[in-house]
């Protein structure tokens, strides 16, 4: 199996610096590299150079027309039976390709994604926002994940597909705003095989500040309505839950404020679902301070998604504005 990892890139050369430099340490080494720098003000021509003795990398620079028809850029120019995309802002264990690999040789799927997780050389937020959109207490828990609700759709922080599926899909057909969603339910609808291969991970550093997170997350709510523009069957209950988590710390909000008898149920449901995620971050990362931090950044994700998910609702369905 031959790889073309195709990596979209805006004004981030630090980031692609480390990312081809752990993609030097892969164990499987039938694969290429292509950097496709989308319009970026800072671009990172001489970062990617420099692994040019290194790696079959390959950079190209286009005008800026977001992640997805990036990608489609990449698909165009790839020379590989089988496509891997990857955010910039990742790392690659060194037996990723060799996972892979392995699996589409005894079990072969025609897409596939793989889970993220923070790496020991995270600060304690960057572990904490890991936390946050991979926990089983936050909608995090349904992406990555043999358990998810309804189909598996793999998401482009980690994600491949073969050529067939490029030759008879096509590329994204929306450049933001959902595009790998969108992407993968059409792969679906094509009768193609899509699955989770879990051991397939990827350090993904994400956002560092809460400010940045908080529209990141504005961002994947207002998202959830665009897809479902496309495919209204795919807009699920599940996706409603970080609204109700908003308006339900409004409620506790006002309730308080007013002193309303009710806010002493709603201060104690809101303390329990905060010791859950205190307690299981310390747990799971061993960490007293990105456990706080974790409270912190779950609380960022549900409400920002939820209002990001109304904004677009209320605009787009309700309203039935474009």
């Amino acid at each position: 199996m031959f790889f073309s990892i195709i990596i979209p890139l805006y004004n981030r050369p630090q980031e692609i610096k480390e990312l081809l430099e752990s993609l030097t340490r892969q164990t499987y080494r039938q694969f290429e590299v292509l950097v496709i720098e989308d319009g970026s003000v800072k671009d990172a021509r001489e970062k990617v150079a420099a692994f040019t003795g290194q790696l079959d990398v390959h950079y190209f620079y286009k005008p800026n027309e977001g992640q997805g028809f990036s990608r489609n850029f990449g698909f165009e120019r790839a020379k590989g039976n089988y496509f891997i995309i990857f955010d910039s802002d990742c790392l690659i264990p060194e037996n990723y390709l060799a996972v892979v690999n392995h699996r589409l040789t005894t079990d072969y799927l025609d897409a596939y994604g793989g889970p993220d997780d923070a790496h020991p050389s995270f600060t304690p937020l960057q572990k904490a926002i890991s936390y946050s959109m991979t926990s089983p207490f936050t909608t995090g828990g349904i992406r990555g994940n043999k358990k998810g609700i309804g189909q598996f759709h793999p998401r482009s922080f980690n994600m491949g597909v073969s050529r067939q599926v490029w030759q008879k899909a096509g590329g994204f057909i929306i450049t933001r705003l959902g595009e790998d969603i969108e992407y993968s339910i059409r792969i679906h609808e094509l009768g193609f095989k899509i699955g989770l291969i879990p051991e397939a991970k990827v350090y993904h550093k994400r956002r560092t500040s809460y400010s940045q997170f908080y529209k990141q997350l504005h961002f994947f709510g207002r998202s959830r309505i665009n897809i479902a523009h496309f495919f209204p069957k795919e807009l699920k209950l599940v996706h409603f839950f970080p609204t109700v988590f908003t308006l339900g710390l409004l409620f506790t909000i006002i309730a308080n404020l007013l002193r309303w008898p009710i806010a002493g149920l709603c201060n104690f449901v809101l303390l329990v679902y905060t010791l859950l995620l205190f307690f299981h971050s310390w747990y799971k990362n061993k960490s007293l301070k990105v456990a706080l931090l974790s409270v912190g950044a779950a609380f960022i994700q549900l409400t920002a998604y939820g209002l990001g998910f109304m904004q677009d609702y209320w605009k787009r369905i309700i309203l039935k504005k474009k």
